[in-house]
């Protein structure tokens, strides 16, 4: 499981990005790539972990899934 902190939220529009531990760059993610349902809870600077998933066809690089508070 990968590990970073919350670079951005976009909360009236579901979505936000990861900065990674590992260098890699921001990673993308969506309200529904939250466990639990808990996106309203996440703030920016939070540390989370996350699953690192293929683009789905869509051409925008991977992006983040099953993200939590770490």
């Amino acid at each position: 499981m990968a590990q970073g902190t919350i670079k951005k939220l976009v909360k009236d529009r579901g979505f936000g990005f990861i900065s990674t531990n590992s260098g890699k760059g921001d990673v993308f993610f969506h309200v529904s790539a939250v466990a639990d349902g808990a996106f309203d809870a996440l703030q920016e600077g939070q540390s989370v972990e996350f699953e690192i998933v293929e683009d789905g066809g869509r051409g925008k690089g991977p992006r983040a899934g099953n993200v939590r508070p770490a």
